[in-house]
């Protein structure tokens, strides 16, 4: 059989925080929400909720005015939305500078979303030198909190050998941690690596396993 090549490659994880939760197409866009269940100060809690709801009306000047006091003052999840909203243009002028700044003060904080989508400004070169290791390392370590989108790119950093040896077994681990949580870009790839035994033992039948999910996600790629 012919080797398959329609992987998807790194995407972001596009997620607006209001409240903390614990918890190979480039550049997919994906738009969610976490609610708060615990951790910040009621008058916190009420200015990023005010503030989403604002978003959610595309008022993002409006956003943007009640997040902006929040992140100051070091507020994590209102520091990773300024970087969202600087790095889509969204009541700000469009600058990655501006969202890297904002995404590194959150990633530091431990943020998993602000990691994930710092990793992808490294990866590639939006408001920094392009730097594969640092996009690796900023992927795992939102991968390791359980981000799917960071578990799929580290598991196409591995797959294609950027800011790390080049490592098929490494690269399964990954998409199937991705996979797993109902990722469709990951069970794709998954598919793809069985398919072609590249880090596991070629088996069509785990392979059309794994190309079916995905496809029931709405997925025309996958229906090979």
């Amino acid at each position: 059989n012919d080797s398959i090549t329609n992987r998807r490659s790194t995407r972001d994880g596009k997620k607006l925080e209001t409240k903390e939760m614990k918890t190979k197409l480039t550049f997919l866009l994906a738009l969610t929400f976490l609610f708060l269940f615990s951790g910040s100060s009621v008058v916190f809690g009420e200015d990023l909720q005010d503030g989403l709801d604002a978003y959610q009306k595309q008022d993002y000047k409006t956003a943007y005015k009640l997040w902006l006091p929040l992140a100051e003052q070091g507020n994590a999840k209102a520091q990773y939305n300024l970087g969202q909203m600087y790095s889509k243009g969204e009541g700000v002028p469009l600058n990655y500078k501006e969202a890297v700044k904002w995404y590194r003060l959150a990633a530091e904080q431990g943020n998993a979303s602000a990691q994930l989508n710092l990793g992808n400004r490294y990866s590639n070169g939006q408001g920094v030198p392009q730097d594969y290791k640092e996009a690796v390392r900023l992927y795992r370590l939102s991968a390791e909190q359980g981000d799917a989108f960071a578990q799929f790119n580290l598991g196409t950093m591995y797959d294609q050998g950027e800011g790390v040896p080049q490592d098929d077994k490494e690269a399964v681990k990954w998409y199937r941690l991705s996979a797993e949580q109902g990722d469709a870009s990951a069970q794709l790839n998954l598919g793809v690596m069985y398919s072609n035994g590249e880090g596991v033992p070629q088996d069509d039948k785990e392979a059309l396993k794994w190309y079916s999910l995905s496809a029931e996600q709405g997925n025309a790629e996958e229906q090979y």
